[in-house]
């Protein structure tokens, strides 16, 4: 895998697949946890580290476990779940002997996380990208890691939009119909349309 390929996944996962404004996924903290920047930014963070985390776990679980046995179909989803709950649990675990604080900081976050249905997309799409024809690519674990890790800063870059947009609106004059979810979820589409712009950067790299 050469740097033009890892230049192009991280780009891409970034704006031009991100998650939230190109998937859809994560609306839920999306729009939930936005209100302030503190934690919209606290769970981006939390976002980053355990879906890095978990593209290395759920890569070598499909490589060595899930593909030579014949059990991708069967079991992806739910082996995929089970890893992401399995490390998320054990995160907090070490987070909360070894780094109080650190747990205090990110441990309102991180049961959120298991339920984030970006964490699985993740994990799930990097199987799609990264094995062709039933047989894994060359780097793919890399691969895998960097997507994870972009995915990540994705969806902390739309969640840091979306709070410091939210926050000017609170001093805005808004219609009271629009105040709240509804002039949140306006403001989403819009996010959404602008960064439909960043759609030729892959091909222009």
């Amino acid at each position: 895998m050469d740097f033009g390929q890892i230049f192009a996944i991280i780009i891409g996962m970034i704006f031009v697949n991100n998650f939230v404004f190109a998937r859809f996924l994560g609306l839920c903290p999306y729009m939930g946890l936005t209100k302030e920047m503190s934690s919209a930014i606290g769970m981006g963070m939390a976002v980053v580290f355990v879906m890095t985390l978990a593209s290395m776990a759920t890569w070598p679980v499909y490589r060595y476990f899930l593909d030579p046995f014949g059990l991708e179909r069967i079991l992806r989803t739910a082996s995929f779940i089970l890893v992401i709950a399995a490390l998320v649990q054990f995160i907090e675990m070490v987070l909360q002997k070894v780094n109080p604080a650190l747990y205090k900081a990110m441990g309102i976050y991180l049961p959120i996380i298991t339920t984030n249905c970006t964490i699985l997309g993740v994990a799930v799409l990097n199987i799609d990208t990264f094995y062709k024809d039933g047989k894994p690519l060359s780097g793919g674990f890399l691969g895998s890691t960097i997507q994870g890790f972009s995915a990540g800063i994705g969806f902390t870059l739309a969640m840091v939009l979306m709070a410091s947009v939210r926050e000017r609106m609170e001093m805005a004059n808004i219609p009271k119909p629009l105040r709240g979810i509804p002039i949140a979820f306006i403001t989403a589409g819009l996010m959404s349309m602008a960064f439909l712009g960043f759609s030729g950067l892959i091909k222009m790299t």
